[in-house]
């Protein structure tokens, strides 16, 4: 059959170098920084400052506000909203949200 469109497994994606936690990651420059903690298997990017329970992508969409991350040290960064760049850093958060 006749067909437009490659399959996905052999359309080449650009990358980009990120940084999460401590650990160099190479992600397809198209995904958000939800998307590839995901894709690392990191669940939970933050922890809740009551009873430090973790939490993670939810909505992504950026409504509930559960992805907050620091990127390249700027705090409650919203991980479902935010695109991956070349060098970013991302770290989790860890209980009450500071300012910048």
């Amino acid at each position: 059959m006749l067909t437009h469109f490659e399959p996905l497994a052999t359309t080449s994606t650009p990358t980009v170098r990120i940084d999460i936690d401590g650990t160099p990651r190479r992600v397809p420059r198209h995904y958000t920084v939800a998307a590839a903690l995901l894709e690392s298997g990191a669940l939970a990017c933050r922890t809740t400052p009551v009873s430090g329970t973790p939490r993670g992508p939810f909505c992504m969409m950026g409504v509930c506000f559960d992805c907050l991350v620091e990127v390249d040290g700027i705090p409650n960064v919203q991980a479902c909203m935010t695109r991956v760049s070349e060098g970013m850093r991302v770290r989790p958060m860890a209980g009450k949200a500071r300012l910048a």
